[in-house]
């Protein structure tokens, strides 16, 4: 059985780590990264099910990481989770369509259940 894989962005080491030893201990390939430029390299090496990302980062925002795998990947399902919500941030993210916008601190069980919702549609998308 394939196991489902996600790219979790976010500067916060203690954020990584959280949601790093979450998704491992539900089976998931998961890979990390503390930059919206890391985040690309990796993201033109494999192809990830979900993208969860901050959107509140040095050098590079989330937003604009976002904008970058929509050019490549237009369907590619990322899941938003920012500490510093504000409608204009939530307008831009449905106008990039995101799967989901998450405020910090999340509630581990609904973003789960959020990023498998997202791998579904992703599913569902290639097998069309």
């Amino acid at each position: 059985m394939k196991r489902n894989n996600i790219l979790i962005v976010d500067d916060e080491l203690l954020i990584r780590d959280l949601l790093y030893e979450f998704f491992n201990e539900r089976e998931w390939d998961v890979t990390v990264s503390n930059s919206g430029e890391t985040a690309l390299l990796a993201f033109e090496e494999k192809d990830f099910d979900v993208v969860l990302t901050d959107l509140k980062m040095p050098e590079m925002d989330g937003s604009t990481m976002i904008d970058r795998m929509k050019e490549s990947k237009p369907d590619q399902p990322i899941v938003v989770v920012t500490g510093y919500p504000s409608v204009e941030s939530a307008i831009r993210a449905l106008q990039q369509r995101v799967d989901d916008y998450v405020v910090k601190p999340f509630n581990m069980p609904k973003l789960f259940k959020s990023v498998e919702q997202a791998s579904a549609r992703k599913e569902k998308v290639n097998r069309v």
